[in-house]
């Protein structure tokens, strides 16, 4: 009988000397020394031994060595070798295994001869552990091998096909592991002769699976992970060896993240298998059992348990609900990552562990409260302080209604959470709320429309309908009956399903399926007659699931007014998704949707290029059909329905698509067919362009757009009508050339009275139309200019290229020389120049005139000056102070002397005119005239800034529209009155302050963002402005808010600290502790905080102050590590004792200064007291006789005040603290006193006037004696 083999701590073990009588490599050979053919006929003899002696062979001690020996040198054999080696020894465990089984039958075929069969269970045993223990090495040996080297030295992979002993290690290394895992599941007590195998056994091979999972390219291969996870899984369970391999599978869970869908697999194998869970249930309650405070500090860790936690309970639903108990404490902990994945673990729950409709009825009214609670559960977890956490709740509940596990009864409080949840704070929860509205309408259980009235009118008719089945019922709503989950509970306790005729909780089709399907037919009809749906209880189910439905239309179209408040969102995801939604809503006809669809069409000028993209592509599934007459009638309605921003947007996105090709010609066949030429004339210019003036104005503008094949046509047919229209419309506004010079007589005579004979409105009309014309030469000069040089760089571009330009096919060389010779010359930037000359000439005549002789424009110009000037006749007539202006302006913009000029002018009549519409007329101008003469409007700069207090608010609303203009595209620079449209974002009206925050949000994104730059300066100008604080809080916390870099935010720190040291009005100490309060703090940012101490450190006395700075700490605490964090509390006990000190000496000052205002009225006293004596001395030298108690009062007085005044000093050196009753004993006798020595002066008093030099002295003797 062989020695017994006893597992090793190692390989190497296998070679020291144990007196136990164990089996161990007495004769090793070392293969490194042998040469490669002698390792080959080695490899041989070992190969043959193997395969043609019995299997227990490889425990004789010859054989033994020379396998030990092998596998010690296993890294330097050939492939061939290592194939011929491995196939030898996993044969022969693979012939063993089923040689155990026999050994029950030998065992029972001699009873009465044992021995023999000992030495056989021994031999097997013993073959069986050196077998296992000699593959499992070969296969950690290899994968070591492999690793350390950094590539395979195996045979790639072809698609040729291998000879028979060629290595292909993945393979074998499948073959190997399978073959072990399949060791485990046979009888092995048998072997080992009890339930359990040797405990080394066990522990030898599960320690080398879970080294093996620590790889993952070894997880790779699908057949090597299963063979892992078997022997896992049988090992915990079969084996119980369940305590050892839970705190692996832990270990492994916490470091790797990739083996976490491998455990489970493993886990749930095993409950599969062997139908015990016990693995799953003591994982669980380990987990359970663990401090959440754990998983604050190992937050990798607590991400990889709770992905863990969520496949497990997707793979066993019903086992985890049994044990959820133990998990739910930790929804109180501080980890969000736990609690995110214990929300997906009750989505998964909820959806798949309560399916089953076997059982008895007890067992189904527990699932049911059990699920009931989880529901709740995820309820109460939408309003978690994380949002990570809530952002998965609300996808939860989207998996949940997309895998129609929410009943009705349920499904309108899901839609309030979620409507509530569009207000939240934080984009990612928005975008999972808006996600859940689109999974909701996909998938409701009501019908593909969901319109009110419908709703309405339906429910209506079948709430007569069940009065009439049961007359006695009560009239109140029944919506309170439908069941919270798919189950409900009849009259006798039992457990039922509801699945009434036309009512279903699980629809199969989710945008067809209805709870109506006959019902939607009938709301047209004029009978009140409504299908029947059955008896009194389906009837009731019936009305419950309408009134249910009704709600949860009416939630949705609550919605709007957010939705559209959204779409005006900083957040692309934000825009993006409710488009999506209202999309959505459109599709399910809710009422209101179709509104907030038109908010969407100003998108198409977003400069992010995903908002663009979605509002096109919104456009394009909503207006455009195959049908060319649908669309046509679809674009048709929705430019009836527009106003002239949605026109604007209306126009940019239609020219899109027809330059993409996305509106057909056939589609715009189909708009002309229902509009056409004569349309435009007999409407654009008919009676309804008297009533609506702008109608004539879009109709011109309609022909100017015209093809050149179109005005061709028009012109043939209505040639002549067209003309005469046009020409009747300008001459119904045209003046004669005298009359402009009989208005300019007038004006200079002095004549007060020529607008009697000249109508204001015609004079306005006749300001228009010359401003007009000179506008228009000043279009044609510049649209003039602009093709010249498109010519000249077409003629350039041609010359580079080599091309012929001229009409004759001569070579370019004589162009090319000459373009070469004008370049060196200098010609070629000449020509530019002279370009800009003539152009600068012609602009100039139209105004000012390059003659003597003036055209009728340039005479109007002094005119209209002179006009514009003489304020009592603008203030009478507002309407020509409109026109006036308003061609003064472009009269500006056209000649640079003359905006030069009346720029005093303009800037008065903005600052002064009662009109607003002149105040908005000439803000827009000065927006054109900083685009087109920067320089003459830079020193006006300020003068532009304060349009934006004006009390109109159609003056401040195009006031932040034109300097936003200006400065977003670099036509203006930032100067120091930026915080005049940083006020504006607390404006009372909701647009202006709509407006500054979109400028605020645009100019965030130019360069390194200039509100970084600008932020200090702000702060400065506004704190000391006279805003309220809730204001200026919010103006801050806007303005913070768009700045996103971390080095931004850690240098604004030191900025707003050093702030302090220059400040010392409390109110702006309260300012810049707030700003700093809104920053978003970083470990670098804390620490230049507290570096900075001193810059602060004297204004921390004020309470205000130091509830920021606390805020500042309490964020800090949620994001700091340890170390970090002990510094940020030792930070903290420094400021709050640093507080308190500074509360204490602010106290000990103020006492002071009322202690040193008492002793100085008690300085007044003893002067008062001095007075007093002398003028009692007077009284005795001139009468002779003193009054006894008058003396003996004097007296009295004068050494209690003595007395008071020593105590006083004393005490004041001492002590600069001084109570409130000794404060009281100190003024309260004086004062007394005081009043008795008046008396005594009021009854001498003549003597006093007679005495006052010898009283003043006096009282400078006494005051110095004093001191």
């Amino acid at each position: 009988m062989a020695p017994p083999f006893i597992f090793p701590q190692n390989l190497h073990a296998l070679e020291e000397d144990y007196d136990d009588g164990r089996l161990y490599a007495q004769n090793p050979i070392t293969i490194s020394s042998l040469r490669s053919s002698e390792i080959e006929e080695f490899v041989k003899g070992v190969s043959f031994d193997l395969s043609d002696k019995e299997l227990f062979c490889v425990e004789d001690q010859d054989v033994f060595d020379r396998v030990y020996s092998l596998i010690k040198g296993f890294t330097n054999l050939t492939p061939a070798c290592k194939f011929n080696l491995v196939e030898s020894l996993r044969s022969n465990l693979s012939v063993l295994l089923p040689n155990v089984d026999s050994l029950s039958r030998a065992t029972e075929a001699h009873d009465d001869n044992e021995v023999p069969v000992i030495d056989r269970v021994a031999s097997h045993r013993n073959a069986f552990k050196i077998y296992t223990f000699l593959l499992i090495h070969i296969v950690v040996a290899e994968e070591s091998n492999i690793s350390s080297n950094n590539s395979t030295k195996v045979v790639a992979s072809s698609r040729k096909k291998r000879p028979i002993n060629t290595w292909n290690w993945e393979t074998q290394r499948s073959r190997i592991l399978n073959l072990i895992a399949n060791s485990l599941e046979i009888n092995l007590s048998l072997l080992f002769g009890s339930s359990d195998p040797d405990e080394n056994y066990l522990s030898f091979i599960v320690k080398n699976a879970f080294s093996m999972f620590e790889n993952a390219t070894l997880l790779k291969d699908s057949d090597t992970k299963d063979a892992l996870c078997r022997i896992i899984g049988t090992c915990a369970t079969k084996y119980h060896y369940t305590a050892q391999s839970c705190a692996s599978i832990l270990h492994l869970i916490h470091k790797y993240d990739f083996v976490i869908t491998h455990m489970a697999d493993a886990v749930a194998g095993a409950e599969k298998k062997y139908a015990n869970g016990s693995l799953a249930t003591f994982l669980i309650r380990e987990i359970g059992r663990t401090n959440p405070k754990d998983y604050v500090k190992d937050s990798v860790g607590a991400e990889n348990i709770g992905r863990f936690l969520v496949e497990l309970a997707d793979r066993l639903p019903k086992l985890i609900s049994t044990n959820i108990g133990v998990l739910v404490p930790h929804f109180g902990g501080e980890s969000y990552k736990i609690r995110n994945s214990l929300v997906g673990v009750l989505g998964k729950l909820v959806a798949k562990a309560f399916n089953d409709v076997e059982g008895e009825v007890s067992s189904k009214s527990v699932r049911l409260r059990t699920k009931q609670a989880m529901l709740e559960i995820l309820l109460e977890r939408c309003r978690d302080v994380s949002a990570y956490t809530r952002s998965r709740v609300l996808q939860v509940w989207a998996e949940l209604c997309e895998e129609h596990s929410v009943s009705i009864g349920l499904w309108n409080e899901v839609a309030a959470v979620a409507a509530g949840r569009l207000e939240d704070k934080s984009s990612i929860v928005r975008k999972s709320a808006l996600n859940l509205l689109i999974m909701m309408l996909q998938h409701n259980p009501f019908g593909p429309q969901l319109r009110i009235a419908s709703f309405e009118a339906t429910l209506e008719q079948y709430k007569k309908k069940l009065n009439k089945l049961n007359p006695n019922s009560p009239s109140e709503s029944v919506l309170d009956g439908l069941p919270l989950d798919n189950d409900t509970c009849n009259g006798d306790g039992e457990v039922e399903d509801v699945d009434a005729e036309g009512v279903s909780s699980r629809p199969q089709d989710s945008l067809t399926d209805s709870c109506l399907p006959q019902v939607e037919d009938g709301i047209g009809q004029k009978d009140s007659s409504v299908p029947d749906v059955g008896n009194l209880e389906q009837t009731r189910t019936l009305v419950a699931s309408l009134e249910s439905g009704l709600r949860f239309s009416k939630c949705v179209s609550a919605t709007m007014p957010i939705l559209v408040q959204l779409m005006a969102s900083s957040s692309a995801t934000d825009v993006e998704n409710t488009i999506l939604l209202l999309m959505r809503c459109k599709q399910f006809q809710i009422d209101g949707s179709e509104a907030c669809l038109l908010k969407m069409l100003p998108l198409v000028f977003s400069q992010d290029k995903s908002i663009y993209e979605a509002v096109e592509n919104a456009f394009i599934t909503i207006y455009l059909r195959k049908n060319p007459v649908e669309t046509a009638k679809n674009l048709l309605n929705l430019a009836t329905d527009s106003n002239i921003g949605d026109l604007a947007a209306l126009e940019f996105i239609i020219g899109a698509l027809v330059s993409k090709g996305d509106i057909t010609a056939s589609m715009i066949s189909a708009l002309w067919d229902f509009f056409c030429f004569n349309d435009i004339v007999d409407i654009g210019f008919g009676r309804w362009a008297k009533v609506e003036p702008l109608l004539a104005r879009t109709a011109c503008i309609a022909l100017q757009r015209l093809s050149e094949e179109d005005k061709k046509k028009l012109l043939s047919s209505n040639g002549s009508r067209v003309f005469g229209i046009l020409e009747s419309l300008i001459s119904g506004l045209w003046l004669q050339k005298t009359y402009g010079k009989d208005l300019q007589h007038g004006m200079d005579s002095g004549s007060s009275n020529f607008l009697t004979t000249v109508q204001a409105t015609k004079l306005s009309r006749y300001l228009f139309v010359i401003s007009h014309v000179a506008m228009n030469q000043l279009v044609y000069i510049e649209s003039c200019v602009r093709k010249i040089q498109k010519e000249k760089s077409k003629k350039e571009k041609m010359v580079a290229e080599g091309k012929d330009i001229r009409s004759n096919g001569t070579t370019p060389l004589d162009a090319q020389t000459d373009n070469g010779i004008n370049a060196e010359l200098g010609l070629a930037a000449s020509e530019d120049a002279i370009l800009d000359t003539l152009s600068e000439r012609a602009e100039k005549e139209i105004v000012s005139g390059g003659s003597p002789v003036k055209n009728l424009i340039g005479h109007c110009a002094p005119f209209l000056a002179k006009l514009c000037r003489n304020f009592s006749l603008m203030q009478k007539y507002p309407e020509l102070q409109a026109s006036g202006m308003l061609a003064l302006c472009q009269f500006m913009i056209i000649d640079a002397d003359f905006c030069d000029a009346n720029l005093q002018l303009l800037f008065t009549v903005v600052e002064s005119a009662p009109s607003e519409t002149v105040r908005s007329n000439c803000t827009i101008a000065l927006g054109d005239l900083a685009v087109r003469f920067p320089n003459l409007l830079e020193p006006w700069t300020e003068k532009m800034y304060a349009r934006l207090r004006d009390p109109s608010v159609s003056v401040r609303k195009n006031a932040v529209l034109v300097l936003s203009h200006l400065i977003l595209n670099d036509m203006m620079k930032v100067k120091g009155y930026i915080n005049e449209m940083a006020v504006r974002l607390e404006d009372e009206d909701e647009r202006i302050s709509n407006l500054a925050k979109l400028f605020f949000h645009e100019l965030s994104k130019k360069g390194s963002n200039p509100i970084y730059n600008l932020l200090p300066d702000v702060l400065g100008k506004l704190s000391n402005q006279n805003l309220k604080r809730e204001s200026f809080y919010n103006i801050m916390q806007f303005l913070i808010g768009s700045i996103k870099k971390d080095k931004q935010m850690e240098a604004l720190v030191e900025k707003l600290c050093n702030r302090f040291s220059g400040v010392t009005d409390i109110r702006q100490w309260e300012c810049i502790s707030y700003c700093l309060s809104q920053l978003a703090f970083t470990e670098k940012g804390m620490k230049k905080l507290m570096e900075s101490f001193k810059t602060y450190e004297h204004v921390l006395s004020e309470d205000s102050v130091m509830d920021h700075f606390r805020n500042i700490i309490n964020k800090a605490k949620k994001f700091a590590k340890a170390e970090l964090k002990s510094c940020i509390e030792e930070f903290e006990e420094k400021i709050n004792k640093f507080h308190i000190e500074k509360k204490e000496q602010e106290l000990t000052a103020k006492n002071a200064q009322v202690h040193q205002q008492k002793v100085d009225s008690v300085e007044n006293f003893m002067v008062a007291k001095n007075d007093g004596e002398e003028s009692a001395e007077s009284e005795v030298d001139e009468d002779g006789d003193v009054d006894p108690s008058m003396e003996g009062m004097i007296q009295h007085l004068h050494d209690v005040t003595e007395t008071k005044f020593i105590d006083s000093e004393e005490n004041s050196h001492a002590s600069s603290e001084v109570t409130e009753s000794e404060a009281g004993d100190e003024v309260h006798s004086p004062q007394v006193h005081l009043r008795g020595a008046s008396k005594c002066g009021v009854k001498k008093s003549s003597m006093k006037d007679k005495k006052g030099d010898t009283s003043a002295s006096t009282r400078r003797n006494t005051r110095s004696k004093k001191r």
